[in-house]
């Protein structure tokens, strides 16, 4: 799990981004908690063979992105 709420970009990518290359999980979520984030972490993981599902929890984004 990341949890990037708090930060803004491009760290959340960038946390999303090492995750990835470190351990190139199947499913992997991440919490992130304003709407920009949100996208550049979706634009990032389709790019990276990903499919992303996100759910508003109370103004936080919990995105589970898959391959």
């Amino acid at each position: 799990m990341v949890d990037a709420r708090g930060l803004n970009c491009p760290l959340p990518v960038v946390m999303v981004q090492r995750e990835i290359n470190a351990n190139h999980p199947d499913k992997l979520e991440v919490w992130v908690d304003n709407i920009a984030a949100e996208q550049n972490v979706t634009r990032f993981a389709k790019s990276q063979g990903y499919t992303v599902a996100a759910e508003d929890i109370d103004g936080d984004y919990l995105m589970t992105l898959r391959k």
